[in-house]
């Protein structure tokens, strides 16, 4: 008599049990480029000077100091507050964040989760005393889409707006299609614009496209293995017929607790950030340079993180 296997109902795939595989939430419109961006160092220019302070685990606090040859200097005063509900890692509402610089200028943002599917955040801006702008968002998660409306500085007396709507749908575990629509009136003018999105995502890359009536925003994710991580961004603009492409990599060095991160651009631009940590003290480092060769422009810049 042969062996007889006995396998459990757990083991079977979803696919042979007759049962859908169920499809993942496509997250934000905002974060469509998010894995493609990340790997692009931030420019970094002067010396800055950074220190975080956590004052309770709902409380915490920081202090930038920026002194430049280029631009302003100044510095920042950044606080932040957490509330108990937590989504996710870097989910957690309420959420309340607020930076005020030295000459008065203020940026505030609230997020608040109204229920478990429906989610909030408004952001207010000023410039030195005066008012600048303020936008309301909510955001609406379901299982396998997500919608978000957002309202920008209404004026009833000006009868000025701009309303933007967003809608992602998860067609597959892979593939994601959606599209914005940004509705804007000033002055007795107003406008529409369509764009079409679509992200692909497999197991060590991701694909993703924009397009509308104003051009295309196209990037490209690669994960070589847990060391490297390269991106290509292609941006064309119809209406200022003017296009850029983009190559950035991402090294990084656990053993040496090194970050080092590149690119390059069609304009000639040469940069690249490497960060350090200080272990056992909570100091990072970084040392970053930008050379423009069509400008011959060239800069370059220092920062220490406490925190």
């Amino acid at each position: 008599m042969g062996n007889v296997f006995a396998v459990s109902s757990s083991q079977v795939p979803w696919l042979m049990r007759g049962r859908p595989v169920p499809l993942p939430n496509p997250g934000s419109f905002d974060e469509l480029h998010k894995s493609c961006k990340e790997v692009f160092p931030q420019q970094v220019e002067g010396v800055k000077v950074i220190v975080n302070k956590i004052l309770s685990s709902h409380f915490q606090i920081s202090h930038h100091i920026h002194m430049s040859t280029v631009g302003l200097s100044g510095y920042h005063f950044n606080a932040k507050y957490m509330g108990d509900r937590q989504l996710g890692p870097n989910e957690t509402f309420p959420l309340l964040i607020g930076d005020l610089d030295n000459a008065g200028s203020l940026n505030a943002q609230v997020l608040c989760l109204l229920t478990e599917r429906l989610r909030s955040k408004a952001v207010f801006q000023t410039h030195h005393s005066k008012f600048l702008t303020w936008q309301v968002d909510v955001e609406y998660r379901g299982d396998d889409c997500t919608g978000t409306l957002t309202l920008g500085n209404p004026d009833v007396i000006n009868e000025s707006v701009i309303l933007v709507t967003h809608f992602l749908q998860s067609i597959t575990p892979r593939l994601v299609l959606g599209g914005e629509l940004v509705y804007h009136q000033r002055m007795g003018e107003e406008g529409a614009i369509l764009t079409l999105a679509g992200k692909y995502s497999a197991q060590n890359w991701i694909a993703t496209l924009n397009v509308g009536y104003g051009g295309a925003h196209a990037s490209y994710y690669h994960k070589a293995n847990e060391q490297v991580q390269v991106g290509v961004e292609f941006e064309a603009n119809t209406r200022l017929q003017e296009t850029s492409f983009a190559f950035g990599y991402h090294l990084n060095v656990p053993k040496a607790n090194m970050v080092f991160k590149g690119s390059v651009d069609s304009s000639w631009c040469v940069g690249g950030v490497l960060e350090k940590k200080l272990p056992p003290l909570p100091v990072t480092l970084a040392l970053g340079a930008f050379m423009n060769h069509w400008k011959n422009k060239f800069h370059c810049g220092f920062s220490i993180m406490v925190g």
